[in-house]
């Protein structure tokens, strides 16, 4: 090796040991992101700075005023309307991987009961939230910041609060954070229900029995993430999250007034504005390898913002956690025309491999056949 790659090297060993304390010093403050804000800063911390070739590869993106698909579930119980829905479920699915779902059936009180206890969490005194921060996942309450924080380029602008019911199903109320107890419950309940509203339309779509996916169990694990984003200083130098697709079958997001979700649409940046009383769904990877890719897991990120903060509350559904339960394509969906494109697989199986790399690397390629 010459002189000058010694020097680039050490130079690079010196910058990433440099980089990990600095990591470990915002880490071991379990304070997040909210705690940073709260110091007064004005400019970013080198640990939040996007790197440049990735900025620079963002500007090669286009951008796009094209509505993401709103689907009203009002008319759901009409035989005639029930078709209208699952077509048109099956035209977003396909096509989008995204749409905005309105007369849901989940009250308006119980949306902003989650978002204001979500908030509460996040603005209660930090030496109350420092009981529940941690990075082992295992956990079934936690709180902590970026869950990628040592293996990203660069850390997100978002702290996040997460319930996971995959190793149980069932939890005490006395497990959550007393602060947003009752409006978790609340909503966690209707968001199952309507989860598994969703997996019957969409294996209608399919052209599956509806009770199809429920019965494979998709709806079965979930995983509750409220995230909460301050305003930043200088948001064009990070993001809120980084690019990513869900290691899920499906997601329900909640979010509030402030905006910044958006999604890759024919290599275009779209706008995901929030409607008041809506709730965003998207496909996630899992839902893509089990129909065979007619269903389409994209990518979508959220951008920082000056204003906030900016609340969010998404729900995976993580599908059956038994280690013995493999998935893969739907037997129903292969034929010689359309083979299977996918392996088997588990869910711990998959969602380790989605833990072990950066959020920004989808592991759909790597179940490919």
């Amino acid at each position: 090796m010459d002189t000058s790659a010694v020097k680039e090297t050490a130079i690079q060993s010196a910058h990433d040991e440099d980089r990990l304390e600095e990591l470990k010093a915002f880490d071991d403050t379990k304070a997040g992101v909210k705690g940073l804000l709260d110091t007064g800063i004005t400019t970013l911390p080198k640990i939040f700075i996007r790197p440049l070739d990735e900025l620079e590869e963002d500007s090669s993106y286009g951008h796009s005023q094209v509505q993401v698909p709103v689907i009203d579930l009002s008319g759901i119980a009409n035989d005639d309307q029930h078709k209208t829905i699952v077509d048109e479920i099956r035209r977003a699915s396909e096509e989008w991987g995204f749409f905005q779902l309105v007369n849901h059936g989940v009250p308006a009180s119980v949306l902003d009961g989650m978002i204001d206890g979500t908030r509460k969490f996040h603005e209660q005194d930090a030496e109350l939230k420092k009981e529940y921060y941690t990075r082992d996942r295992m956990r079934k309450v936690r709180y902590d910041s970026n869950i990628d924080l040592y293996q990203s380029k660069a850390a997100n602008w978002r702290d996040t609060l997460t319930i996971s019911l995959i190793s149980s199903n069932e939890f005490e109320p006395d497990e959550l954070p007393e602060v947003c107890r009752s409006e978790a419950i609340d909503y966690i309940s209707y968001v199952t229900k309507l989860g598994e509203n969703l997996f019957q339309l969409l294996s209608e779509a399919l052209g599956l029995k509806q009770d199809s996916l429920n019965t494979m169990g998709c709806a079965m694990a979930r995983t509750f993430v409220c995230h909460y984003y301050p305003a930043c200083p200088q948001p064009e130098l990070t993001m809120g999250v980084n690019r990513h697709t869900d290691p899920a079958f499906l997601t329900i997001l909640l979010q509030d007034q402030i905006g910044g979700l958006q999604i890759l649409h024919n290599n275009h940046w779209i706008d995901v504005p929030p409607m008041p009383g809506s709730l965003v769904v998207n496909i996630a990877d899992l839902l893509q390898i089990v129909s065979n890719d007619k269903y389409k897991s994209v990518e979508h990120r959220v951008i920082a913002n000056h204003n906030g903060p900016r609340i969010s509350a998404a729900c995976f559904f993580v599908g059956n956690p038994d280690p013995t339960y493999a998935y893969g394509p739907i037997k129903e969906l292969i034929s010689e025309e359309s083979p299977a494109l996918y392996k088997e697989f588990t869910v711990r199986e998959y969602i380790r491999n989605f833990f072990a790399r950066t959020i920004d690397k989808s592991r759909l390629r790597n179940m490919k056949l």
